[in-house]
């Protein structure tokens, strides 16, 4: 019998702080059995194993994160919008550096996967902010792409302690952002 109050979006929730904590590679069955003081066969009466935990975990990834972005953006267009999703992005990976990590290079299995309905709607906030900037319908992935490197690419090498050098960090985020503004600006429609 499973254990009173321990659920599989528990199970997931528990596996995705644990990610944070010692990273995604380092999240392996028996220490989330550890975590939740239960035996490490309990845990698959929750979910079916490490691969289906860490599908759940990036589902849940992609839909915080597209939650945090989606508020951050209200009220918002044109760099104040970009600026806000960036910074609610980049704010999100370094607070979430194992969960965030699960998402990456994961696919749907199908149109209602969890993780195809989240990750849409992550998307969706992005291409949001690019329709302030007239992005011709035929750049849209290209745009979509360019954004989501330049601050994945940012926010990961900055969680992963990549930029060793003296200047600030935020600064350097402000310029990448106005980087991104200038260049998205820029870009005539139908290029």
């Amino acid at each position: 019998m499973p254990r009173a109050g321990l659920t599989s979006d528990a199970v997931t929730e528990a596996g995705a702080e644990l990610a944070d904590e010692v990273g995604l590679a380092g999240l392996t069955m028996a220490r989330l059995a550890a975590r939740l003081d239960v035996r490490t066969p309990s845990l698959y009466k929750h979910v079916a194993g490490l691969d289906d935990l860490n599908r759940r975990i990036a589902a849940l990834a992609l839909a915080e994160a597209a939650d945090a972005i989606g508020v951050a953006t209200q009220g918002y267009a044109g760099r104040d919008a970009l600026a806000a999703a960036g910074r609610a992005f980049r704010a999100y990976v370094l607070a979430h550096p194992g969960r965030y990590a699960a998402s990456i290079g994961i696919e749907p299995t199908g149109p209602d996967d969890p993780i195809g309905v989240a990750g849409a709607r992550l998307l969706d906030s992005f291409t949001c902010i690019l329709h302030g900037y007239e992005i011709a319908p035929g750049d849209m992935d290209h745009a979509l792409r360019s954004l989501r490197s330049a601050f994945h690419g940012f926010a990961t090498l900055q969680s992963a302690h990549g930029f060793q050098w003296s200047t600030e960090i935020d600064e350097s985020f402000e310029w990448l952002i106005d980087l991104l503004d200038r260049g998205l600006c820029g870009w005539a429609p139908g290029r």
